[in-house]
């Protein structure tokens, strides 16, 4: 059976070269006996592997049995496994088969396997050594023919380094790897994805089909998605049963997105390394030149209000002589002291009119520094150079495609 035949048999939808690599180590291990572990992030689908090498083999028509490692308690999962004798503990009011024992001749699914107690882990790691195991509060020993595959979406060398998982059971579980690559690896898949699921929820419901504009779907794409396939449908089924519309534009799309934290853009232009990396040290600058300039704006305020004969103490000099030291030149910065703290042989002006009007002309260069006038104007520019492709200018500012388009909505740049 061919790779293509393979997801119309499973209905796996996509065709990235990493996702059809899986299901060809899938296809080809299937007819052996050998344990696989499959590995990837949580929500992308670990689960049809197992499904696909059991029904591709020879133990198809046996029993099937999924079992999610982290959702037994720690204290049963042994008897849950491998069965329990009669009174082996409180509760146990009868013997009890386990999976290993119902499963003979055909495949367990273990998922979320890291979650496996360390002595659980031996008991398995007998079990597929040599095929026996022993049930809770039994010394008899119960042979079994069962095809093991695991899942798991932890780091298992970091997992093996802290103790929490033993090594030797991870090599005999993973004879052969199987890596399923998440959804942001995937993205000419998303929107064949996000219209499988459409379809498939506007026959659950009873509804027309949602379906995205170009620009939504350019954000859907470009979305790292870390809840991958599931919360891609989640999503899907979400915006199907609450919105009326059935064409979902970018704004909408966005509203049902979770919120990031958005940081001011880190410009970063590949064409023009130097000149962004000014700008950045200008921004940069900038933000502290403001922030000083409002902090002594109050200082000099409270200073004023004391009357023509305030004084400085050392603490406040240092801080006013601090602050303006990078931003002010040296002969526009005396008539910020009063004269007993000045050097000597100089003269400079008091409390008055002109300290007034120098003070304003500080003001107005506060007042002139606008941020959002240099982004909106590097965005320009930006989308002017790349003739309003926005993925180009989205790399080029170094930003994600989302925000960009946000950015330009926000400033009118549509046009």
């Amino acid at each position: 059976m061919d790779i293509q035949q393979i997801k119309q048999r499973f209905a796996i939808i996509g065709n990235a070269p990493l996702l059809n690599r899986a299901l060809e180590v899938a296809a080809q291990v299937a007819p052996t006996d050998i344990s696989v572990l499959v590995t990837g992030e949580s929500g992308t689908g670990k689960e049809i592997i197992p499904q696909v090498i059991h029904q591709l083999s020879s133990r198809k028509h046996g029993e099937y049995i999924a079992v999610n490692c982290g959702a037994i308690p720690e204290g049963t999962i042994d008897s849950e496994l491998f069965g329990h004798e009669k009174g082996s503990f409180t509760g146990a009011s009868g013997s009890r088969e386990g999976y290993f024992q119902v499963a003979d001749g055909g495949t367990i699914f273990l998922d979320e396997v890291a979650e496996l107690p360390m002595q659980t882990q031996v008991r398995l790691l007998r079990v597929l050594e040599t095929g026996e195991f022993i049930r809770v509060g039994s010394s008899k020993v119960i042979k079994t023919n069962v095809r093991v595959v695991a899942a798991t979406n932890e780091n298992m060398a970091q997992a093996i380094r802290s103790g929490k998982f033993r090594e030797d059971l991870l090599y005999r579980l993973s004879t052969v790897p199987i890596s399923l690559p998440p959804l942001r690896a995937r993205k000419d898949d998303i929107g064949l994805l996000f219209r499988k699921f459409a379809s498939d929820f506007a026959d659950k419901y009873r509804m027309p089909a949602i379906k995205l504009t170009p620009e939504a779907l350019a954000i859907v794409e470009a979305y790292p998605w870390p809840g991958n396939i599931r919360q891609l449908k989640n999503l899907v089924e979400q915006i199907s049963v609450i919105e009326n519309e059935r064409e979902i534009d970018a704004a909408m799309i966005e509203g049902y997105l979770p919120s990031q934290d958005d940081q001011f853009p880190k410009l970063v232009n590949k064409g023009e390394s130097e000149n962004f990396s000014e700008r950045e040290l200008m921004y940069k600058f900038l933000f502290d030149m403001k922030s000083d300039l409002n902090d002594l704006k109050k200082l000099v305020t409270e200073l004023i209000n004391q009357g023509s004969d305030f004084q400085l103490d050392p603490d406040q000099s240092a801080m006013i002589q601090k602050m303006y030291s990078d931003i002010v030149p040296v002969t526009d910065r005396a008539h910020l002291l009063p004269p007993s703290q000045l050097p000597k042989k100089e003269t400079y002006p008091t409390h008055d009119e002109s300290f007034n009007n120098d003070y304003e002309e500080h003001e107005e260069v506060e007042e002139s520094l606008s941020l959002e006038e240099r982004e909106k104007e590097l965005i320009q520019k930006a989308l002017e150079k790349h003739r309003g492709k926005r993925k180009h200018a989205s790399e080029e500012l170094g930003i994600s495609e989302r925000t960009l388009y946000r950015k330009i909505k926000e400033y009118n740049l549509l046009g």
